[in-house]
């Protein structure tokens, strides 16, 4: 198992439910490709760095996971469709 971290920016604009429902989503695909969720930071709503999509805010979630080498790929996949998100990164902290 190694350990990855997912940077999630949502649309700040929407409700909380549905910020909330994007992110279950999210650790859903996580937990479906046989992932463990260790921690989840939510650091809120952030000015960005640039505009992205006529937006100037976003809200941000920093969520570690431990996980087999195949499941980033995966989770990239599904993320990457989803509606409300506006960027994401997966990366593997330095140990």
């Amino acid at each position: 198992m190694n350990k990855y971290e997912l940077a999630l920016v949502l649309n700040a604009k929407v409700e909380d439910d549905v910020r909330t429902a994007a992110l279950e989503k999210a650790k859903g695909y996580i937990a479906r490709y046989g992932g463990t969720i260790t921690n989840v930071d939510e650091w809120g709503k952030k000015k960005l760095a640039y505009e992205i999509q006529k937006m100037r805010e976003g809200y941000y979630y920093f969520i570690q996971f431990e996980a087999d080498a195949t499941c980033p790929a995966e989770l990239e996949r599904h993320v990457r469709i989803m509606d409300n998100v506006l960027r994401y990164l997966i990366v593997r902290p330095e140990a």
